[in-house]
């Protein structure tokens, strides 16, 4: 269920990767316009994600999910029903609104029920769920936009949405105790947020976390033009980039999971940290010493997702216990840290990096490394919960 939630965000982001060309034809605009709505997306996710916790730490839970998936049904029919690419990013906007409370909310909920090693290996399992959906959004996409249309791909959303809404209604329990609550009060938010953000661990895990996954994300927003002009992909054919590198992701977190209990979670996101290093100095060399082609350009990219799925579970839960009376506040910081840098590669990074594969690799280089820097230069003081 977790993870079900939690995957919302990649297939709002990547379900409709196949159909850009479609949709710029469709409204009337250039590639660089749809491209935007990425943007679009993304600015209003970071924003709504520091509020989604706070929420839920305040009212429960289980209200902020429902509203939330009501919400992005609607939204998601509105981008189906657009005619013009203004409508496009409106209906993006809404989606990015309230697409991050089922990643953001369910994990507080995961770590409302469990403690320490079985936290981690409930993170991992999560983990290994949610990474199905950046490999199957996009084939989806593709075969829904090849079948009946572009639109369409909205409404699989709204209908992925309606599913969601059914299942928590009679599945998912409130795991917030009225009891454990925080009032919505505007000086108790302030000094939270001022703690979680002042927090040099804070910066030193969720920093690490958002750049490392930021650094695979280039591809993953970069992939109509990577796959389809780089390295003559099919609109049908992403799969030969998302599943390998989710099969990688799903593995790191397996691996997570079972050492949960036998190392501490620093060390594996350490050990992950050096999987992503020594995975993307293969990507450099084999952008300068081949012509882009497959399967050498793709080669890299499961590595590194490996070391990515090994060190995120570890990374979220220990910022997540820096704070355990604000859990939820915690994952809604973490979710704009994550959001702020997804904006940035989308609208800044990947326009510009995608022009090569030297490029893309490169990018991924400068954002690994302000990922390693961030977690082997700050350190951690405990926080005081309160």
């Amino acid at each position: 269920m977790l993870a079900a939630l939690a995957a919302i965000g990649p297939f709002a982001i990547d379900t409709y990767l196949p159909a850009f060309h479609a949709i710029a034809a469709d409204l009337n605009c250039d590639m660089l316009s749809v491209q935007q709505s990425l943007t679009a997306y993304l600015l209003p996710f970071a924003f709504m994600a520091l509020w989604h916790g706070s929420l839920s730490d305040a009212i429960g839970r289980r209200p902020i999910i429902l509203g939330s998936l009501a919400g992005f049904v609607a939204a998601s029919l509105m981008c189906a029903a657009a005619t013009r690419i203004e409508y496009l990013w409106l209906g993006r906007a809404l989606q990015g609104i309230f697409s991050g409370a089922g990643m953001i909310v369910g994990r507080a909920v995961g770590r409302d029920l469990y403690e320490g090693p079985a936290a981690q290996r409930l993170m991992a399992q999560v983990s290994i769920m949610f990474g199905l959906a950046p490999a199957v959004a996009p084939i989806v996409g593709g075969w829904v936009y090849a079948a009946l249309g572009w639109r369409e791909i909205f409404v699989f959303l709204a209908a992925y949405g309606v599913l969601l809404i059914v299942a928590v209604a009679y599945r998912l329990p409130e795991t917030l105790p009225a009891a454990a609550r925080r009032p919505l009060h505007p000086q108790d938010l302030w000094r939270g947020y001022r703690e979680v953000f002042g927090a040099r661990g804070f910066w030193r895990y969720s920093g690490a976390l958002a750049a490392n996954f930021c650094a695979f994300f280039v591809y993953v927003l970069s992939a109509p033009v990577f796959l389809m002009q780089h390295l003559g992909v099919s609109a049908q054919g992403f799969a030969v980039m998302f599943v390998p590198t989710v099969a990688g992701m799903m593995t790191g977190s397996w691996i997570s999971g079972r050492m949960a209990g036998r190392l501490a979670p620093a060390t594996t996101a350490a050990v992950g940290c050096a999987v992503m290093l020594a995975a993307n100095l293969a990507n450099v060399a084999l952008c300068v010493a081949l012509p882009p082609g497959l399967p050498w350009s793709i080669l890299p990219l499961p590595l590194y997702t490996l070391g990515m799925g090994m060190s995120m579970p570890a990374l979220s839960l220990l910022a997540l216990d820096m704070f355990p009376a604000r859990r939820g506040m915690v994952s809604s910081c973490q979710g704009v840290v994550q959001s702020a840098g997804n904006a940035l590669v989308a609208g800044v990074i990947a326009p510009l990096a995608w022009g090569s594969t030297l490029g893309l690799a490169l990018a991924q280089s400068a954002l690994l490394l302000i990922g390693l820097c961030a977690f082997g230069l700050l350190r951690a003081r405990p926080a005081p919960a309160r």
